[in-house]
């Protein structure tokens, strides 16, 4: 099992589920919020072969932990993994937004200059802000655009940037992810739990989870759920082989 975005420290069981997560799931990728937590979060987890920890700096708290963005920049060159980063410009961040701007074209240009890296990016309510500076940076590494809700301009523009896209439980299971995950190049998708703050009849999705998207893709796609999977597994050894993870 596989899941490419799980907020796996701030499970409020976290250190109780690790073994099991590391046991059940081939790869899961641990983003983080801040590069403090980083640090910290790659301590805890150094000993779980299947987990890998992602350097963060959540756009939801820019404003907050922007004192770290040094810290942030001093760190790109000793991870391959980057993400929850991001812009989010929906009505209860639009205040921080110049700011989230600033500090996500930074990170992209520094993972530019450090020969690329693995970047989950975060596009709420900013999708466009976000891809223009995707843009201009097209060495900053493999871009997986997580929970991505942008129109369907934008979602072709994305896949011409050569974008990835990783999709949960929570996004599959509404209208507008069925929407957009129709559109989305079905070798380019894979699968999110973004737990613990996606959940299913009030549970936190866990990461070995993430997978279940593809029972709800089997009806998006119209094929059987076996093959669904299948595209899933191939999506992600297809990726592993691209970044040289394997």
């Amino acid at each position: 099992m596989i899941d490419f975005h799980t907020h796996l420290d701030l499970y409020p069981n976290a250190l109780e589920i690790l073994p099991k997560v590391n046991e059940l799931n081939q790869f899961t990728l641990a983003v983080t919020t801040s590069p403090r937590a980083w640090i910290a979060t790659s301590k805890v987890f150094s000993n779980y072969s299947n987990i890998r920890v992602a350097l963060g700096l959540h756009p939801e708290i820019a404003d907050a932990k922007r004192d770290e963005t040094e810290l942030f920049l001093d760190c790109i060159a000793k991870t391959k993994f980057i993400g929850e980063i991001g812009i989010d410009g929906s009505p209860r961040f639009a205040r921080t937004v110049s700011l989230q701007e600033s500090i996500f074209e930074q990170i992209i240009r520094t993972s530019a200059r450090n020969g690329g890296k693995i970047l989950s990016v975060h596009t709420r309510g900013a999708t466009s802000k976000v891809l223009s500076i995707l843009e201009r940076f097209p060495a900053a590494g493999t871009v997986i655009l997580h929970w991505f809700s942008g129109s369907v301009k934008e979602l072709e523009k994305a896949i011409a940037l050569g974008c990835w896209f990783s999709i949960g439980p929570s996004m599959i299971n509404s209208n507008t992810g069925k929407l957009l995950s129709e559109k989305m190049p079905i070798n380019r998708i894979l699968p999110e739990s973004d737990g613990p703050f996606s959940s299913r009849n009030n549970k936190p999705i866990m990461p070995w989870e993430a997978i279940s998207i593809t029972e709800e893709l089997s009806r998006v796609w119209k094929v059987p759920k076996s093959e669904a999977n299948d595209t899933i597994c191939n999506n992600y050894w297809q990726f592993m082989e691209i970044n040289n993870l394997v």
